[in-house]
């Protein structure tokens, strides 16, 4: 199989060069030439396969023989042994017909692991033959860095830098990526925003001298791999509800778009669904496209839920790319303008392609914090914010047939002093990790400023 970029102006290239490219050349993601397909056979016999397993065939489905099935399979074991709840993914009812799937069971207890725990197993894989080192440069919101620091702490063929806006993630997240001691890890507080963070990645990605310097790669969601591990989830939560005789809906609290994004793929895949609902918090870039059809850009509002605190979600590209029939010259118009303006109209059948699949809520500071206390109140439950705004988004939405799963992305105890403010409870860390906040931190301050900040990364990566 090969993997395309939604700007047209890169060669294609197979699996392995996608992973560890992560951004194509042109600036565009890498999608696969054409989607793979599963049975609805073989999606019900997903039932009665361990998580790993299920891994290993919708993950092998898009390496398409460039990694033996026996390595897949064992990374994939390995992988999901990190975690620790034996499901991985587990559910739990709130309602009748209301489901939240708990991706937060890896080692930094948020969605981002499911992902990033096979990731680095390929990294290992791939460059360890070829001798090859690399260096990782990812921005985060909150989750990623914590998650890619936690992955590929100490790993031999790999150094990170992990680009985090200052004050603006909760402790525990950064405390995740800046006690880590091990010296392939250089963490950074950026003075800006998470657009700043991640327009410098890709500014860093476009200069050619700097990605042949140092070997660059990226493990954000940019990187299809990362997408395509995310894709997994979507198949065993809705089996276990009934798939692929009953369609299910998702709601998926969002900020860049690649979590939802997954679910499309897994629907792309042949997985029957009936709508996937992109819960926003203020920031609410993605949840006024999906309901007119203009994305827009606005001032980045700081909330409880930080991780969605975004307004330029990078893997909406993708989505565009395949709503104008993969018309690689359009997206690379209609992105370069949006770099400029801020704005794009999505084309009329463009939208109507997005709209036969999603929809879009946006949920205030008041309803986020009404929903955490109400599910506490009503279920026993304690959601972190991120999980109550695709709560509160559900109960707001009135076209979700089936069952409904809220895709809960974090721990609660990620954001401790949150949860404790809206609901008098703080959660605490679990016990694996209970001494995080009396480690250590180490990392570095710089300015938002993507010359300083390429110079940071050559240094750290030669050094």
């Amino acid at each position: 199989m090969r993997y395309v970029s939604t700007r047209g102006q890169a060669p294609s290239v197979g699996f392995i060069d996608a992973v560890l490219g992560g951004l194509a050349p042109d600036g565009g993601l890498y999608v696969p030439e054409t989607w793979p397909q599963i049975s609805a056979q073989e999606i019900a016999g997903f039932a009665d396969k361990p998580y790993a397993e299920v891994a290993a065939r919708v993950i092998g489905a898009f390496a398409d023989g460039e990694i033996a099935a026996a390595d897949l399979r064992e990374m994939c074991h390995e992988a999901y042994a990190t975690f620790t709840h034996t499901a991985v993914v587990p559910l739990t009812q709130l309602q009748p017909g209301l489901f939240i799937a708990e991706l937060f069971h890896g080692p930094s207890l948020a969605f981002k692991d499911v992902a990033m725990q096979i990731l680095a197993r390929l990294y290992d894989h791939l460059l360890g033959p070829q001798k090859r080192n690399q260096t990782i440069l990812c921005a985060t919101s909150g989750d990623t860095g914590g998650a890619a620091v936690e992955a590929f702490r100490g790993r031999r063929n790999v150094k990170v830098v992990a680009l985090f806006p200052e004050g603006r993630i909760s402790e525990v997240q950064r405390r995740f990526m800046t006690t880590a001691a091990e010296s392939n890890v250089a963490c950074v507080a950026v003075k800006g925003s998470f657009d700043d963070c991640q327009a410098i990645v890709k500014l860093a990605f476009q200069d050619q001298s700097l990605r042949q310097a140092v070997d660059l790669s990226g493990v954000n969601s940019i990187n299809f791999a990362r997408i395509a591990a995310q894709a997994v989830y979507y198949f065993t939560t809705a089996v276990a509800l009934g798939a692929p005789e009953r369609k299910v809906s998702f709601c998926v609290p969002s900020g860049n778009f690649g979590d939802a994004f997954a679910g499309y793929v897994a629907h792309r895949m042949g997985l029957p669904m009936s709508r996937i609902l992109v819960a926003t918090n203020s920031n609410d870039i993605l949840a006024r496209t999906f309901e007119t059809g203009r994305y827009t850009r606005g001032k980045v509002h700081p909330t409880m839920s930080p991780a969605m605190d975004i307004q330029s979600a990078s893997n909406f590209e993708r989505l565009y790319f395949e709503g104008v029939q993969r018309e690689a010259t359009e997206t690379a118009r209609a992105f370069a303008a949006f770099a400029d303006t801020g704005a794009i109209d999505v084309p009329p059948q463009a939208f109507a392609a997005m709209r036969e699949l999603f929809r879009g809520v946006s949920v205030s500071e008041a309803d986020t914090v009404r929903t955490i206390v109400a599910t506490l109140n009503e279920t026993g439950e304690l959601i972190d914010p991120h999980t109550a705004v695709a709560v509160s988004a559900q109960g707001r939405a009135h076209d979700l047939e089936g069952p409904v799963v809220v895709m809960s992305t974090a721990h609660p105890a990620k954001f401790p002093e949150a949860v404790a403010k809206a609901c008098g409870v703080t959660p605490e860390l679990p016990r694996g990790v209970a001494d995080l906040v009396s480690r250590p931190e180490r990392f570095d301050r710089l300015p938002a400023e993507a010359e300083t900040i390429k110079a940071y990364v050559r240094a750290f990566a030669e050094g």
